[in-house]
């Protein structure tokens, strides 16, 4: 196990880090965008390997490519110390989109069966692809905070849950090195931006079985001249339904589905045999065994039962083992994140889940010496979108908001990239960050705010504003892209469709649980709306990248290779207008001061509250999954198209001016 650094020392490396994240954001979020329209199904992921490798090459990392298939391996050295590993899957799923986005996916792909099937990044991989080469490039660009290396793994083939192990049969570890952690995320349910945690199982094990069972071709006018396998199916499929409810204990977790069925190609045609693929979920290896033995033994005799003259076929697909977090390396990762994020953003899951994963193969189960990993969920669900579903509890909600793998499924896309990038980025911090050195942070405190900072030896007074309307106002925290409670207030960084540089993130009334009111020890650090902002206080942050002079040519930036990727001349990426890229009609924003840029995320949305699970059962089935009213449009509820899907709301995400991007802001 590598030693982990000091919670409070790593989200300070984090927030320097972090500094950069305004300067290559448009190319995440565009990166993200493009990756969404153009999805690849699974071990066929080719533009996008393309994509991510030449990233990694231009971010300075040596890349190789085609690694079990279609893999990209990225490793960047940078003097003694632990190699951190992490990873982001790449493949999407053959769903078609429903979620009425401007850049949902329209594309279609032939699967391994060769059938023609719509693509729909479902599962967030787009997401986490995106989150993975924005970190790689925000860690590379920030050298002087760490030391070791860094090695980033894109994996194909994780929704057939053997791209892990075959990187891991093509030498990932022998070509490439054997990590001392391995860490990674996934989008959930939660509401963007939540960090959610779990030591110990995390996933459970799968497996999928596909089952042939034959009988006796004939016409459907004379059945008892044949054995119709499609009774024999529907009987196995009603029999299988009493292995959980009766031979596994009550205590254990499982889960048998069967989610495909075929037979005959005719009404008046009695087939000769039918197919059943089966999945099983159990958190226990002999719970698993059991389940499998069920199966056999039911398929066996129903086929015995109806006299078929051809014992049936029962064919491993493929299999996982849990996904199973290392209890130490958890609790080190979440410090991290929570001395970063603030314990509002971050949550631990009382629970496993039963969806599953192959991460947990990059730990080497089994091996005399296991890598330790971390695997840790982010939150997706729209705020608004989460606050307008029925249920009072968070387990209420999660059962109304579109999941992983629907049709609908819509993360909202800056918090969770946002949030994403920074937990990549101050999870790896958390074992390569620099111990021995001071960490510059422009003159900002600390991030916790568990307890009031340290003045700065020379600061200006805190400006005396009366809150508008009466109502509390609440100091900005790092999770918000806000100084620390207590410390100077750093320059708001515009972007379009911004109505001001400081929006205040909760609703009028009383004060959010876990949040501090502005009192004399901890002043309120943003000055009234309008009023000029003053000037940051403390030296500035060594290793903070100068603006470029006047009249130096385009592209030559800090950041080499990413400072301009686009063929435009004179726009280096560090301003790029998204709105400009993407043709919006909006009015372009105010320009952004061109003082040093804020610490720390900027999560647009309050803290959730509240553990994501454990609550009451969900509402009776047919309860309506959005009610009208709260804050949405009146107007445009009453206009909505009747066939609209009910779970999202396309105007009303982007009701804030800033359009969603069209085209990405980068060409590869």
């Amino acid at each position: 196990m590598p030693h982990a650094l000091d919670p409070q020392r790593a989200a300070q490396h984090g927030g320097a880090v972090m500094r950069l994240v305004d300067e290559i954001f448009p190319l995440v979020e565009g990166f993200y965008v493009d990756l969404h329209k153009n999805p690849e199904l699974s071990h066929q992921e080719h533009r996008t390997a393309g994509a991510v490798a030449e990233w990694l090459a231009r971010a300075g990392f040596e890349v190789a490519t085609g690694i079990g298939g279609t893999g990209v391996v990225g490793v960047l050295r940078n003097g003694e110390g632990p190699t951190v590993l992490l990873r982001g899957d790449m493949d999407a799923l053959p769903v078609e989109e429903k979620t009425g986005l401007p850049y949902a996916s329209t594309a279609r792909g032939v699967d391994d069966e060769g059938r023609d099937v719509p693509i729909m990044h479902a599962c967030g991989h787009d997401a986490h692809t995106a989150c993975l080469v924005g970190a790689a490039d925000l860690l590379a660009g920030a050298r002087d905070h760490w030391r070791g290396t860094l090695m980033v793994v894109a994996q194909p083939g994780e929704e057939t849950l053997d791209g892990a192990e075959a990187m891991l049969r093509d030498g990932l570890y022998t070509r490439f090195g054997r990590p001392d952690i391995v860490l990674g995320q996934h989008l959930g349910s939660q509401p963007a931006g939540m960090v959610a945690h779990r030591a110990g199982p995390l996933m459970a094990a799968s497996t999928q079985l596909r089952v042939r069972v034959f009988g006796t071709g004939g016409h459907a006018a004379r059945p008892d001249a044949a054995v119709d396998p499609v009774v024999i199916a529907a009987s196995i499929v009603t029999r299988l339904q009493t292995i959980v409810a009766r031979e596994v204990s009550p205590s254990e977790m499982a889960v048998v589905t069967v989610g495909r069925i075929s037979a005959g190609t005719k009404a008046n045609v009695i087939p000769d045999e039918a197919l059943l693929e089966i999945d099983t979920r159990a958190l226990n290896p002999a719970v698993t065994d059991r389940l499998h033995d069920a199966i056999d033994r039911i398929v066996r005799a129903e086929a015995a039962a109806s006299g078929a003259r051809r014992e049936p076929e029962i064919t491993v697909v493929r299999e996982t083992d849990i996904t199973a977090n290392s209890p130490e390396a958890t609790a080190q990762v979440l410090a991290a994140h929570r001395a970063y994020f603030g314990d509002g953003y971050v949550v631990e899951l009382p629970e496993p889940v039963t969806a599953s994963e192959d991460f947990g193969a990059f730990g080497l189960p089994g091996d005399p010496e296991p890598v330790p990993y971390v695997y840790w969920f982010l939150g997706g669900t729209p705020h608004q979108v989460w606050e307008s579903a029925p249920g009072q509890t968070p387990y209420e909600k999660l059962q109304a908001v579109p999941a992983n793998h629907s049709p609908f499924f819509a993360p909202d896309r800056e918090p969770v990239l946002r949030a994403g990038l920074a937990a990549m980025a101050v999870g790896a911090l958390a074992y390569l960050g620099r111990g021995e050195d001071p960490v510059p942070t422009g003159g900002q405190a600390a991030f916790s705010a568990a307890e009031p900072p340290p003045a700065p030896a020379s600061t200006a007074a805190a400006p005396d504003f009366a809150p508008a309307g009466g109502r509390p106002e609440f100091p900005a925290t790092p999770a918000h892209g806000g100084a620390p409670l207590g410390g100077p207030a750093e320059p708001a960084v515009a972007r379009p469709g911004d109505a001001a540089p400081y929006g205040d993130p909760y609703p009028a009334g009383p004060v959010p649980p876990g949040r501090v009111p502005p009192t004399a020890a901890y002043p309120d650090p943003l000055p009234a709306p309008g009023a000029p902002l003053p000037p940051p206080t403390g030296p500035a942050a060594p290793g903070t990248p100068p603006p470029p002079p006047a009249g130096s040519p385009a592209g030559t930036g800090p950041r080499g290779g990413h400072a301009r990727v686009d063929d435009d001349e004179g726009e280096p990426t560090a301003a790029t207008d998204m709105a400009d890229h993407l043709g919006d009609d909006d009015p372009p924003a105010p320009p952004a001061p061109s003082a040093a840029p804020p610490q720390g995320p900027a999560i647009m949305a309050p803290p959730p509250q509240g553990p994501p699970v454990a609550a009451p059962p969900p509402p009776p089935p047919g309860a309506a999954p959005y009610p009208p009213g709260g804050d949405r449009d009146t107007d445009r509820d009453r206009d909505r198209d009747r066939d609209e899907p009910p779970y999202y709301d396309p105007s009303a995400r982007y009701d804030s001016g800033q359009e969603p991007p069209q085209d990405p802001p980068y060409r590869l």
